[in-house]
């Protein structure tokens, strides 16, 4: 008599149940796999123009999905089984893990600056444009600038949208550092000033400034290095320390009256922590996407005046902080 093989028994007479089509380990190294890949696929002129962390770190997610799908391959169905508390356990915090990392990198996904906003990276003929890794650099071509200025963008948004304004700033002979901070959040690069500052001898003038959370972060450096810097635009902005005793600092506040952010009220409750001859521009009309050329912002305000005259308005408030004597 003649027996047909179960499909389980192994050339050694054992039987090995048969593989889950579905298997957990093999959902999760899709999901490392395909949702960084998506990502970078998406916003890949705007990440490989930033800071490289970003790109490094979907491609390290990314890593681990391949190294998930093929740990899944190699598992041997004849291994002991582990406790079903651990598998447990083990499941949750892998959940757990997916959840946030790949959340955070989708929540990190930058602004991307306008095709104008891109072409100014060019420069022009009185103002030389450089893109570095981890900054941009806007000076004039001609002389050499004894007055500069470090800029913190708000978070997520490209650098290069503040290109264009902030070349208006360099053509009145500043010579101008936009920072590119990993992720595109300020906090992770808040001694950036000092590398500029330490590079540029010549420079003998220095002001910080910042859009929305940038600001922030300006703000902090200049009250953690008094003396340092004698300037602090704030696009949008307010400090979280105390500044008002600050006499040695030279401040502008300019804020959107229809901004959706960061609200006329919020500016009007900063008011104490900033010196008191501080410089306030509220530019009627405008919205926090108008401190920079990223487009619209979800959960902004709606504007009333044209992003030319708001962004007018705003460099001329910048240019005179920097002719303060």
């Amino acid at each position: 008599m003649t027996t047909v093989p179960d499909e389980g028994v192994t050339g050694t007479g054992s039987t090995a149940p048969r593989r889950p089509r579905a298997r957990f380990t093999v959902v999760l190294g899709i999901l490392w796999l395909v949702v960084p890949l998506v990502l970078f696929l998406l916003d890949r002129s705007v990440l490989l123009a930033g800071n490289p962390a970003q790109v490094i770190a979907l491609a390290a997610s990314g890593l681990i999905g391949v190294v998930l799908l093929v740990r899944d391959r190699s598992d041997d169905p004849r291994k002991a089984p582990v406790r079903p508390w651990l598998t447990v356990v083990g499941r949750v915090v892998a959940v757990l893990a997916t959840v946030v990392v790949l959340g955070a990198l989708i929540w990190l996904r930058p602004f991307g600056a306008t095709p104008a906003a891109v072409s100014a990276m060019s420069g022009s003929a009185d103002v030389r444009v450089t893109d570095a890794p981890a900054h941009i650099v806007i000076e004039p071509t001609s002389g050499t600038p004894t007055r500069g200025l470090v800029f913190q963008p708000g978070a997520r948004v490209d650098p290069r949208a503040y290109v264009p304004m902030l070349s208006e700033v360099s053509r009145q002979g500043v010579i101008v550092f936009v920072v590119k901070p990993p992720f595109g959040i300020g906090f992770l690069a808040m001694t950036a000033p000092h590398a500029f500052i330490d590079r540029h001898p010549e420079v003998t003038s220095w002001t910080l400034a910042g859009h929305s959370l940038g600001g922030v972060v300006a703000a902090t450096f200049a009250h953690d290095h008094p003396g340092l810097v004698r300037g602090l635009a704030l696009w949008a902005s307010y400090p979280v320390d105390s500044l008002a005793d600050r006499g040695d600092l030279a401040v502008a506040s300019v804020s959107g009256t229809r901004d959706g952010f960061t609200t006329p009220a919020d500016i009007e409750a900063s008011r104490p922590l900033l010196p008191g001859d501080t410089a306030y521009t509220p530019v009627e009309g405008a919205v926090h996407s108008y401190f920079g050329d990223y487009g619209e912002q979800p959960g902004d305000g709606t504007p009333t005046v044209s992003r030319p005259e708001a962004q007018r308005q705003i460099v001329a408030a910048t240019v005179a902080l920097l002719d303060t004597p």
